[in-house]
């Protein structure tokens, strides 16, 4: 007899697991779509943006998601290589939107204050 209640027990505890498994897969399923329409949404916002360092931020966000929407399993295969190449597009295209600085190429430049650069 106690082995049929322990049977009945382990029987609750695997359909009490399965169901938190199934809950936490949804969750995650919808976490990932409101992530992938947030992304699409920022697409819209970076083609309307006409300041730069805006775009560049952007394109770096953009980026990003892809690359985290990538990794997910609630996605197909085809739909995970479709972000694998959207995240290296957005990350070259945030690339080239980096603002250039313009950095000593050695030597002491490298060590003297951005103050004292004009005096030299």
């Amino acid at each position: 007899m106690n082995t049929g209640a322990t049977m009945t027990d382990t029987q609750a505890a695997t359909a009490a697991e399965d169901a938190a498994l199934a809950q936490a897969a949804a969750t995650l399923s919808q976490a990932c779509t409101a992530l992938w329409t947030a992304t699409l949404s920022l697409m819209t916002a970076f083609m309307h943006q006409p300041a730069p360092a805006h775009r560049y931020l952007m394109a770096r966000k953009i980026a990003a998601n892809f690359a985290l929407l990538q990794d997910q399993p609630c996605f197909t295969h085809k739909a995970r290589e479709s972000f694998a190449r959207l995240a290296t597009h957005w990350g070259k295209k945030a690339d080239r939107l980096s603002p250039k600085q313009d950095k000593p190429s050695g030597g002491f430049g490298a060590l003297r204050p951005a103050w004292l650069s004009g005096l030299f």
